[in-house]
Parts: C-alpha cells; structure tokens; sequence
C-alpha cells in the first residue's frame, strides 16, 4: 500500500469514528429517561473522553473536516426544511436581541478589559467570539488587527470554555425558567458563542428549539462581514499610529473569504423550499440527515479536544470571557423578557 492510499484509507476511518460515535450517542439520546441529554451533548463528551486515551495524529485531517465542512453542509441541508418567509421573520423577531448583546460585547467589553488589564486585541478578539459566531469570528478578525498567536489562543480557548459549561447548563437553565422553544432559540442562539454550540445546546432543549437556535445563529452570523470590516479599519489605524507609519500599510480584506458560503447555500435551499420544488418526504430526509451531520461534527470536536486544552487559556482572559459571556447571557434573557416573549 503505497503513502497516498494509505492516507486516505486512514482519513476514511477517522470520518467513519466520528460516525460511529455519531450513531453511538443518537442512540443513548433515546435511552437517556426524559432526554435530559441530546445527541450533540452525549457526542461532544464522549469525543473529549475517548480523546483522553486515544489521539493519533492521523485522525486530525478527519477532525478538521468533520468539525469544519461536515457541519457547514449540514447547516445547508437544514435550509431545505425552511422558508423564507421563516428566516425574514426570525430576523424581525432578533434583532434587537442582537443589537443589545453585541453593544455589551464591544461597548461593556472597552470597560471590563481594562478592570482585567487585557491588552485591545485579545479584548475585541474574545468579544468579537462572544457577540459574533465564536472561533470563527476569532480567525476572520485576528489577521486584520495583527493579532499575536497568543492572543488567538487565548481568544479560542476562553470562548470554548465557556461554551462547554453552556452546552450542559442552557437546556437545565431554560427548562427550570420554564422558557418557551422560541424564546429558548432565541437565548441560545443570540448568546451562545460557536456555530456547534449552539446546536448543541439548542437541540438539547428540544428539536424545535435547536431548529430555532441554529436559524438565530446563521442570522447572526451575518454580522460578522461589517464587524471585519470596521476592525480592518481600527487596525489599520492602530498600526499607523503605533509605527508612525504612512497609510496604507494595513493588511487588505478579501471579502469573498469574508462571506460565509455556507450561509449562501443555506438561503438558496429555503428559498427552493419556499417554492415548493423539494417534495416534504425529500425536506424531512434532508433535516434527518442534516442533524446526524452535526452530531458527527461535534463527536470531532470533542475528539480533537483534551482536557489539557482547558487550561491553556490563562486565569485573566479566563476570566474576561466567563465576565463578557455572562453579561451578553443577562443581557439577552432580560430582553427577551421585555420583549414578552418568556
């Protein structure tokens, strides 16, 4: 067997683990009394678990693309079981909700960093993790700020930390306020930080909540093209003024790698759906599909994750992202509120 067939036949068996993991948790889904613990949950602990005794190196090219473009497509398959007139109204329903929340991320984070002593950078980096679509939004905004490779770790590991803790307690938190699947989607969805995240915890709740939540998220995904942009900016005008250097010297944006394609594909599928040119028996294989892609992209998240990368984060970022996090959790809960909507 030469090197090329032996890396793909070693590549097949790494998506296939994640399959199996996959299958394994859907399956304890429905054994667990009163699914007190979803798919995605039993999944992504069971990766970090398994990852503790067993973390080969040539898993990692199978991880990255499960956890990456697995979950993208499964996203896209989700929009086959929507319509737009359902996004359009998801959207009314958010907005303010988001508004709030990325004002406490950027506005409340400015005075938050400077109580932790958190250098501008790894302040918006985590906020922009927090507010946004977490590690992405980390990566699309880092290279436009120079921002060290410390600081993106640190940025990464506090926005995950966080969203570990959340996965468990936002289904136990919202089933004990008695929230409603919309209002809950909407929790989730406008607070969670990670794309897998949120479905994680949405779908824990309830599928219509997870339906809800990812459909929030994809909305608020969006704003991560404007948010690169004005960082752009401010870096650029950072740099000069830090360097006393001429302008121009800032890095440039690409906004085709800025769009998120996934979503593209994601509106294009509702809006077939919307038309009525995917039969419903096509729609709920789709869906049914679409959520075992994503209980498979969160086994290889969890399979990719030790617990020694828990600790990398550092006690001060620690402690602004867990600071930024609750407050945006607060912040949303209490519009929602005022909304009418618990």
């Amino acid at each position: 067997m030469n090197t090329k067939t032996k890396e793909r036949a070693l590549f097949a068996l790494g998506v296939a683990i994640c399959a199996g993991v996959a299958g394994l948790s859907v399956l304890l889904e429905h054994l667990i009394p009163g699914g007190l613990l979803g798919a995605s949950i039993i999944a992504l602990f069971m990766g970090t678990i398994i990852n503790s005794f067993f973390h080969p190196t040539w898993i990692k090219p199978a991880l990255k693309f499960v956890s990456k473009k697995i979950l993208k497509v499964a996203i896209i398959l989700l929009g086959a079981s929507l319509s737009v007139g359902v996004i359009m109204e998801v959207g009314k329903m958010t907005f303010f909700v988001m508004i709030f929340t990325f004002l406490m991320c950027f506005g409340g984070g400015y005075f938050v960093r400077k109580i932790f002593k958190i250098n501008w950078k790894l302040g918006n980096l985590i906020s922009a993790g927090t507010g946004i679509c977490g590690g992405s939004a980390v990566a699309a905004i880092a290279p436009v700020i120079d921002a060290d490779d410390k600081d993106i770790a640190f940025a990464m590991s506090s926005t995950f930390l966080f969203d570990m803790v959340m996965i468990a307690l936002y289904p136990l938190m919202g089933k004990a306020l008695g929230m409603t699947d919309i209002a809950y989607g909407i929790w989730a969805g406008t607070s969670v930080n990670d794309t897998a995240s949120v479905v994680a915890s949405g779908y824990a709740f309830s599928e219509i909540a997870g339906d809800f939540a990812t459909m929030v998220k994809l909305t608020r995904t969006i704003a991560i093209i404007p948010t690169v942009l004005v960082f752009a900016f401010v870096g650029t005008r950072m740099k000069q003024k830090e360097l006393q250097t001429a302008a121009g010297e800032g890095k440039k944006v690409n906004i085709v790698k800025i769009i998120p394609w996934f979503i593209c594909g994601f509106l294009a599928l509702a809006i077939i759906n919307s038309i009525g040119w995917i039969p419903a028996s096509v729609s709920g294989l789709m869906k049914t599909t679409s959520k075992f892609l994503m209980v498979s992209a969160l086994a290889a998240i969890g399979l990719g994750t030790s617990i020694t990368d828990f600790k990398k984060a550092g006690l001060a970022p620690m402690f602004y992202g867990v600071t930024i996090d609750t407050l945006v959790t607060l912040t949303a809960l209490g519009v929602i509120w005022l909304m009418g909507l618990m």
